[in-house]
Order: structure tokens, then sequence, then C-alpha cells
């Protein structure tokens, strides 16, 4: 009898679904570390900014700084849920739409605390529950991008009723 490295076709499948997300989850994991913390992304960020934009006041910067941190947060969620909702959907035709968008929205509201839960521990970093919010609010506006393309999508599918 042989045996072989590879599992089965479901496993293969799985693995290649989930792989994705969970590649996603680390990189979210690492913008999470002192690495990427206001301080230091501020000295890139608002060295960048006051070259691009020279006659802007400090204070101006600072708040672009801001944005784009926050616009950083809502990016890297609307991709995890967007990940998350593929897998989901791969694996699960049958299953209602707005089942597995709740399921999505879930897993990024959980992952999100637990990344705010993860910088209690990194220097130099603080949780905000703020940031869970906005983590969240990322995903259902992911989720509902992804409803709006389904609906477009059934209404393609759908035969038409009118005569030619």
């Amino acid at each position: 009898m042989t045996t072989t490295l590879q599992g089965s076709p479901r496993e293969t499948s799985r693995l290649r679904r989930w792989t994705p997300v969970v590649v996603w989850a680390l990189v979210i994991s690492m913008f999470s570390t002192h690495w990427f913390g206001a301080d230091e992304t501020g000295r890139v960020i608002v060295k960048a900014l006051g070259w691009l934009l020279p006659h802007a006041r400090l204070h101006t910067l600072n708040l672009m700084h801001h944005i784009i941190r926050k616009l950083a947060h809502v990016f890297e969620y609307f991709v995890f849920s967007m990940l998350i909702s593929s897998a989901l959907r791969s694996g699960h035709r049958s299953t209602p739409r707005w089942l597995l968008s709740t399921i999505a929205i879930g897993v990024v509201f959980g992952y999100a605390c637990l990344d705010e839960f993860h910088q209690v521990f990194v220097p130099g970093r603080t949780p905000a529950v703020t940031d869970v919010l906005l983590d969240t609010a990322s995903g259902v506006l992911a989720q509902s991008f992804v409803a709006l393309i389904a609906k477009d999508d059934d209404e393609e599918r759908r035969p038409s009723s009118e005569p030619a």
C-alpha cells in the first residue's frame, strides 16, 4: 500500500480557499507590530507628505497621516472580508448568501478584536475600540459590495421575460 503526501481533493480545495485568508490575516497582524505604530509610520509618511506639500502646516500633515492610517484599516479589513466571503461561498454554495455574509462579518469583528487585544502587549501601540468599529464597518462595506455584485449577477442570469 502506497501513501501519498497529498490530501484528498476536498482537503486540497479547502486549503486553496482558506490560504489567502490566513496570509491576509498574517499581513494584518504584521501591521499591528511596533514597526507600523504611529510614530514609525509618521517618520515616513509625514516626511513624504511634507515633501509633496511643502507649504502645509505640521498639524495638517499629522492629520493627513492619521487619515491615511485609518484608510489603511479600511483597506485591510475590506480585503479580509472579501477573502473570507470568497472562501465561504466556494465551500458552501447552497448556504444563503446573507448567512455567509453574516459569518464573514463576525469573523472580521472577532479578528479585529483579537488584533486590538494583541496591541495591548506591543510597545508603542494602543488598542482602540474605535479601530474595531472601523474594521467591522469595513467588513460590512465589503459584504454590501458582495451583495450588490451578487444581485447584478443574479439579474444577468435571470432570463428576460420581455420578447425580443
